[in-house]
């Protein structure tokens, strides 16, 4: 039987070079950029709650990274570091190979590296911290939309939404929008190229998590401002028009996991952010607008109001 520290080293133990110190000692040694601020997040997946038990372990190890970069993604930071504290019911070499692999290849793929964590015996929960950084006064914050603004979101809409049902129920999808509704779900795609370009151009930004509407209503809070979304712009893909009006409409709106950006910027920057899209490889939408009434409305094709029984997905309810 492997030992602890054994896992460590053979699982997770790999060179650090932007770190002065990394795993191996009680603590990492990180040293800050000039004129940089540290940007730190933490997210924790918890077996039955984020993730079925079943789901294969490179797609496990990919999202919990994936979850925090999104989290860096949303301030505009670079992702520099991470630490991981794992709980395991039990030592499975085999499934430890998997998930560090799909765990290491984001990491490589974004440039960041592991430099500490912690392993324990018990029921399967992952934890994340991710450190970046950002030239001081930079930062993306909730706080910033304010009234005339734009409304953008990233990518589309609600495919994880309907990538769950699919796996906890079933769906009349075709094969090809189930197998990319699934791949949305497990294996999403951090914005982190984008959340660095808007440095500058956007006004609040966040990632979009617990549903788009619930997300936005933070930025409307922070920022003590209302919003008008047109639902017919709320971009969706080829797979979640396979559903219903009203089944599009409760997954691009409240469902979670999709991990896009929506963000604010003045009307002046449209040109910009357009083009930002195309640089990037990740489509970016007009949705609605900003508004001084603290009020969140969105609206059909003919102007009506439409009502959803939930605005987003809460992990106590």
């Amino acid at each position: 039987m492997i030992s602890e520290f054994g896992l460590i080293q053979r699982y997770f133990t790999r060179a650090a070079p932007t770190a002065d110190l990394g795993v191996g000692d009680d603590a990492a040694l990180l040293r800050i950029p000039e004129g940089h601020q540290l940007v730190v997040s933490t997210d924790m997946l918890v077996c039955g709650r984020h993730f079925f038990e079943d789901v294969r372990p490179e797609y496990l190890g990919h999202k919990c990274l994936a979850v925090n970069l999104s989290d860096m993604a949303a301030m505009g930071a670079t992702p520099r570091w991470f630490t991981l504290s794992l709980s395991l019911p039990k030592v499975d070499e085999e499934w430890l190979g998997a998930f560090s692999q799909g765990l290491f290849a984001l990491a490589e793929a974004s440039g960041t590296e592991l430099v500490g964590g912690d392993t324990t015996s018990g029921p399967l929960n992952i934890c994340v911290q991710f450190l970046g950084v950002v030239p001081v006064g930079q930062a993306l914050l909730r706080s910033g939309a304010r009234p005339g603004d734009d409304i953008w979101v990233s990518g589309t809409l609600g495919d994880s939404a309907l990538g769950l049902v699919s796996l906890r129920e079933g769906a009349r999808l075709t094969i090809a929008a189930r197998d990319h509704a699934q791949r949305r779900l497990e294996t999403p795609m951090p914005r982190t190229e984008l959340g660095i370009a808007l440095r500058g151009l956007a006004s609040a930004a966040i990632d979009v998590s617990d549903g788009l509407l619930a997300d936005l209503g933070h930025i409307l809070e922070r920022s003590k401002v209302g919003a008008v979304i047109e639902w017919e712009e709320v971009p969706r893909s080829a797979a979640l028009r396979e559903c219903e009006e009203d089944q599009q409409r409760r997954y691009a709106l409240s469902g979670g996991d999709d991990y896009e950006l929506c963000f604010t910027a003045p009307s002046r920057h449209r040109g910009f952010l357009d083009a930002l899209g195309t640089t990037h490889g990740c489509p970016v939408t007009r949705i609605g607008v900003i508004q001084p009434d603290e009020a969140l409305l969105v609206r059909d094709r003919a102007g009506q109001p439409i009502t959803l029984e939930s605005h987003g997905y809460d992990h106590f309810v």
